[in-house]
């Protein structure tokens, strides 16, 4: 069943756009993450134009996070002060990558910027994530176990100001959660991504965040962020498809209930593994896409 895509100026498969949305749907419910860092390169592969798909794919992440951050703030899962001054750092990065974003657009740059930025974020994730799911599986053994950081680090702690995050048990300078927020609000504008995988494991080793509290926070981030990001897309460079958004966030409400099941009856470890290769293959096909190229870029044929 095809439809149209007035925005990208396209035809698809209106069920394989569902199916798309259900399977990032399902890795969210499992992981929570918001599931762009896999949309966007999914998409681009699909045949949308790149900035089509990174600024509909951040309608998703909005959709997507809803029912996570509702969830933790039901249980007390959620530092809001700390979510609010990390939104803030967002909303100005949003800004800033805007304006990136324009500029790349302008000098038809836009198309091989996304596409290198993922390979140099998504290759070393994705590595250390097939490390430490090789690791938790027992394949291969560590030199030394590592000791827990629970403490932010000297950096954060040198920073001036401090505040107390009481949900956190914190007592620090507003600016690193801030700096966090602003580079957050960047890499949403620019790559359609919430930011979640990268902003989660920096609330714990850099902020030294309660694990119990990390998720929650880092979605009312994601979610507030995202749908900032959405506006900026659509009054600024017009690149939002809500045909497309919407096909995503109906296979993603839909997968995302699939996945919070999944979570029940599948080993954690095999999960984490599982992403890890999806991520390190998503990778290797970005970059193959910014290397390889046909002896003939364009060919006829009898239809």
């Amino acid at each position: 069943m095809d439809i149209y895509l007035p925005i990208a100026g396209m035809s698809v498969n209106a069920l394989f756009i569902v199916a798309l949305g259900g399977l990032v749907g399902v890795l969210s419910g499992m992981f929570g993450v918001g599931g762009g860092f896999l949309t966007t390169p999914l998409l681009i592969f699909y045949g949308i134009p790149p900035g089509v798909a990174v600024a509909s794919a951040t309608t998703q992440i909005t959709g997507a996070s809803v029912s996570g951050a509702l969830a933790h703030m039901r249980r007390g899962g959620v530092d809001l002060r700390m979510a609010g001054v990390m939104i803030a750092g967002g909303l100005v990065g949003s800004l800033v990558g805007a304006g990136i974003f324009r500029l790349l657009q302008a000098s038809g740059q836009i198309d091989t910027v996304i596409g290198l930025l993922y390979v140099l974020l998504l290759g070393p994730i994705g590595g250390l994530m097939l490390r430490d799911a090789a690791i938790a599986l027992g394949w291969i053994r560590q030199a030394e176990p590592e000791t827990p950081r629970r403490r932010h680090n000297r950096w954060v702690a040198g920073l001036p100001g401090r505040w107390r995050f009481y949900a956190s048990g914190l007592y620090l300078s507003p600016l690193a959660p801030m700096a966090l927020g602003f580079v957050a609000g960047i890499l949403t504008v620019l790559l359609g991504i919430g930011g979640g995988f990268i902003l989660v494991p920096a609330m714990i080793y850099l902020l030294g965040m309660a694990a119990r509290v990390v998720v929650g926070t880092s979605l009312v981030m994601i979610l507030t962020v995202s749908a900032a990001t959405t506006m900026i897309h659509a009054l600024t460079t017009q690149s939002v498809d809500i045909v497309l958004a919407a096909l995503l966030l109906v296979g993603g409400v839909i997968g995302a209930q699939y996945g919070a099941l999944l979570t029940t009856r599948v080993k954690p470890d095999l999960l984490r593994l599982t992403l890890a290769i999806i991520i390190l293959l998503v990778a290797l096909r970005m970059a193959l896409g910014l290397t390889y190229r046909p002896d003939e870029i364009f060919s006829i044929e009898y239809l």
